[in-house]
């Protein structure tokens, strides 16, 4: 799903590669696309911040096996 903006302000959601004037869509169908704006944006961030906690988990199992090594 995108959202591309022309020249003449009337945006065109690209759906399932169909494209859609949003001007002319229902207020029921803005919101359904908003939601879903809503959901891919956590999506990503949620992503990221298992991205950021798998590479801090590496970190600390690292710095573990190097205090290890000095006691054994």
């Amino acid at each position: 799903m995108s959202e591309n903006t022309n020249a003449s302000t009337n945006p065109v959601l690209t759906f399932e590669g169909k494209k859609y004037l949003i001007n002319e869509l229902s207020e029921e169908i803005k919101e359904s696309i908003k939601v879903l704006q809503i959901a891919e944006t956590q999506l990503k961030m949620h992503e990221d911040t298992l991205k950021l906690l798998s590479i801090s988990r590496n970190l600390l199992a690292n710095q573990l096996r190097e205090k290890l090594k000095e006691i054994g």
